[in-house]
């Protein structure tokens, strides 16, 4: 679908009101954007009022439903550790809470988005597994999601402020979907992926250095065994192979993309010598640097 967006002032709430009745959830804000790799985040199409630096972050007035189908990110809050999203993940946003988010420079990320208010907005939104210290939800209703936010958008933008009361149930249905996936999830589990994460956010921030991972799961109060186990039972493989698989990845684009030797990106991606870096990753390509750089990829 085409990017969309549209944010509402006091007169256009106050207009529609009359109109016709909210139910308790009055819209603020509604969109979709794709946001590029190596783009400026937030972009110059964001209003002063939700307009925001990662330096300083933001906090709202009002609630926020975010859902990124695509890319990956940071995300960070008052309450939430620094954390890497990706597609499939929806974050809640709360009234006076501080946080930041932004996606990843190399991947950027497609974005979908509902700011609301209201009496019923405050009901639903204390219901228990709606928390502010837990605002990051995997999605398990992906398809459902992605679908009334579709038909939302497309309500306000084709049909107009009378059809508040439309796009006040469809707000209540994404709720919904929310609350389910939220529900679908046992807190350990929550709590194993949070940790997860996190382990994952440190290795892409830190990746041409040496990451000490039983200091981290010392820093989360677990065992590096546990930790381990559940980094693998995750994403497949474990801390330390997922370290050197960054490692190589950005090794093989300074190879494709910059003029450096091979013995200056060994170096620059915190390999103890060339040796090791050349057998390490010839082992995870198959070819050895020189060969990987002359295919000019």
């Amino acid at each position: 679908m085409n990017t969309y967006r549209k944010y509402f002032d006091e007169k256009q709430l106050g207009d529609i009101s009359t109109q016709s009745p909210s139910w308790g959830i009055d819209i603020l804000t509604i969109g979709h954007n794709v946001h590029r790799a190596r783009s400026q985040y937030p972009d110059h199409n964001h209003p002063n009022q939700y307009f925001f630096n990662w330096n300083e972050g933001r906090v709202l007035n009002e609630f926020q439903l975010v859902y990124i189908t695509n890319g990956q990110g940071i995300f960070e809050s008052r309450t939430t550790a620094p954390t890497l999203v990706e597609g499939g993940t929806a974050f809640l946003l709360y009234p006076g809470v501080w946080h930041r988010f932004k996606p990843s420079d190399g991947t950027g990320w497609e974005e979908f988005w509902v700011g609301f208010r209201g009496h019923y907005a405050d009901y639903l939104m204390r219901q228990e597994c709606f928390d502010p210290c837990r605002p990051l939800i995997n999605i398990s209703f992906r398809l459902e999601l992605l679908s009334v936010f579709t038909r939302l958008i497309d309500t306000l933008k084709y049909e107009g402020t009378a059809y508040q009361q439309i796009a006040t149930c469809q707000i209540i249905q994404l709720l919904g979907l929310v609350y389910s996936s939220a529900l679908s999830s046992h807190t350990s589990q929550n709590r194993r992926q949070q940790i997860v994460y996190e382990v994952r956010y440190q290795v892409h921030g830190n990746w041409e250095r040496s990451i000490d991972f039983k200091e981290l799961a010392k820093e989360r109060n677990v065992s590096y065994v546990w930790l381990r186990k559940a980094f693998k039972d995750v994403m497949g493989v474990a801390p330390g192979q997922y370290h050197l698989k960054i490692k190589i990845e950005k090794a093989a684009q300074m190879l494709q993309e910059t003029d450096l030797t091979i013995t200056e990106i060994a170096h620059r991606t915190g390999f103890e010598s060339l040796f090791h870096f050349s057998r390490l990753f010839r082992k995870k390509t198959g070819v050895p640097p020189s060969q990987y750089r002359a295919k000019k990829l």
